[in-house]
């Protein structure tokens, strides 16, 4: 079946900055186990922190100590009672109404993505908590598409785990091996994060789209872990994993500094697999007869060929 190869098992991380400290175990198990139990208000008390008193036409009241808006500030504009908003801030009540969350969301400017984000959040998980990820299986058909594409392509599974891959996504990147992790590898392998210029914007992208995607994903044991072991190890994550933000990942371009290929700029498609739920194709393509298809077209060939251009 050509050099295509996949496996459900993912491989060990590697390119951890080495054992987080005590403390920051500490503070990573409360966050998880606080997101855990009170998603939805870990939600809004994230999301009222990010919205001025400004933007919400509140006038300006000298020194404030937090920086975004006030419970009771919150509760006001949405025409709430404060008991009843810091009920839901605090996971005392988890059942708001349609027209408590329209108010709420229009308090805190949220756009449709976050606003379908919060409706799933107050609905709960569809299917209970402690829930255990199980990679599916992808069809011999599908493996063998992957393997007969020219452009890097590669399966993964709602938790990021790469299931197959073609050649040419290897030699884009040897992560991008089945066991890998897209995640994992992009936050905590220093020779991933080279491969990306605009690295910020692709942390971005992996976040927020892991956010809209498995609004619950912490009640998923294997995600679950992963997110505590990114926030024990990176930095970054902690910051854009607090923040909670919510992004479809759709097709867009990626900067891609190739070790020998050099810098492209690679068009990234995401086709969801119909018939094998949770996995999804993503297909790296350069503009036919651009220098970025001329040199995405160097992947696979000898080293010394590569140089040699």
């Amino acid at each position: 079946m050509g050099d295509t190869t996949w496996q459900t098992e993912p491989r060990s991380a590697g390119g951890s900055a080495g054992p987080p400290s005590r403390d920051r175990r500490a503070v990573t198990a409360s966050t998880v186990a606080r997101e855990r139990r009170n998603a939805l208000g870990s939600y809004l008390q994230a999301r009222r922190a990010q919205i001025t008193p400004q933007s919400a036409g509140i006038p300006p009241t000298g020194h404030r100590r937090v920086p975004g808006l006030r419970r009771e500030e919150v509760a006001l504009l949405a025409g709430i009672s404060v008991d009843y908003y810091l009920r839901l801030e605090r996971g005392r009540d988890r059942n708001p109404s349609p027209q408590v969350l329209e108010a709420l969301a229009r308090v805190l400017q949220l756009d449709d993505e976050h606003r379908a984000h919060v409706a799933s959040l107050a609905q709960g998980s569809p299917r209970g908590s402690d829930r255990v990820h199980e990679t599916p299986s992808p069809a011999a058909g599908l493996i063998t598409l992957v393997d007969t594409m020219s452009q890097p392509a590669f399966l993964e599974d709602g938790a990021s785990d790469i299931v197959a891959s073609n050649a040419a996504a290897r030699a884009l990147s040897p992560r991008l091996a089945p066991g890998g992790n897209q995640l994992r590898d992009v936050f905590l392998d220093p020779e991933e994060h080279a491969l990306f210029p605009d690295w910020h914007d692709v942390t971005v992208c992996l976040v927020t789209g892991l956010r809209r995607a498995a609004p619950h994903a912490l009640e998923d044991q294997r995600l679950g872990a992963l997110v505590a072991e990114l926030l024990q190890h990176s930095a970054r994550f902690r910051e854009l994993w607090a923040r909670h933000d919510v992004r479809g990942q759709h097709g867009a371009p990626v900067r891609v500094d190739h070790p020998m290929a050099g810098l492209m700029t690679l068009h990234r498609e995401r086709l969801a697999i119909t018939g094998s739920e949770g996995l999804t194709l993503v297909i790296l393509h350069a503009e036919p007869g651009s220098p970025d298809a001329d040199r995405l077209s160097l992947l696979g060939r000898e080293p010394a060929a590569v140089a040699s251009r």
